[in-house]
């Protein structure tokens, strides 16, 4: 099966309600890298969303370092919807990103074809718990770094070393808020996916 980022997703009125395809993918990484943000940037549909307003109780328990604007955050994941014309649909599903939400991450995954891994280059090392999860259990990943405002930049090579991902693992460059980069993430996932899978089956 092949995407061509020009031409590859479906425009409302082509949109079918019963696709041949449905292909469920993870958006995953740490605490305010974006992931809420992918999600709601590339959703066909108005995005599920559980984002509950940070509090005094969480001092001390979610870091916020370099993220003292953050007043939200997911506490189950966060849900949407896109779908390529030739009718595979994509169900988005964005993990949460603290320690004290890890628990929930095994029932999320299950029956995921492959999964994005969102790293912030100002606290890469939030990204680690993500890529071990992914790599033990053998699910197709990526790693998109989403390129804040103001963080320095590095290039792709850099930054797999000091993700330490296998070769294998595509690393790419984007701006979750932005539509088009945030499908691209998405596209290089399905074809990693594939590569490893195969085309899905009806």
């Amino acid at each position: 099966m092949n995407f061509a980022v020009s031409d590859t997703f479906a425009s409302p009125d082509e949109v079918d309600e019963d696709p041949l395809h449905t292909l469920k993918i993870l958006v995953a990484g740490g605490f305010g890298v974006g992931k809420t943000t992918l999600v709601g940037s590339v959703s066909e549909i108005r995005p599920l969303r559980t984002e509950e307003t940070l509090t005094d109780k969480s001092t001390g328990v979610d870091d916020l370092e370099g993220l003292e604007r953050k007043t939200t955050t997911t506490v189950a994941m966060d849900f949407g919807r896109l779908t390529f014309r030739g009718g595979v649909r994509l169900y988005l599903f964005g993990t949460p990103g603290q320690e004290r939400f890890w628990f929930m991450w095994d029932q999320i995954a299950y029956g995921a074809v492959g999964a994005i891994v969102l790293a912030d280059t100002r606290r890469l090392t939030a990204s680690f718990a993500s890529i071990d999860f992914f790599e033990q259990r053998e699910i197709p990943f990526i790693v998109a770094v989403n390129c804040f405002d103001g963080a320095r930049r590095y290039t792709i090579g850099e930054i797999r070393g000091a993700l330490d991902v296998d070769p294998h693992v595509p690393v790419m460059l984007c701006d979750v808020r932005r539509k088009d980069l945030a499908k691209n993430v998405l596209v290089a996932m399905v074809e990693h996916a594939l590569q490893h899978a195969g085309p899905p089956q009806p």
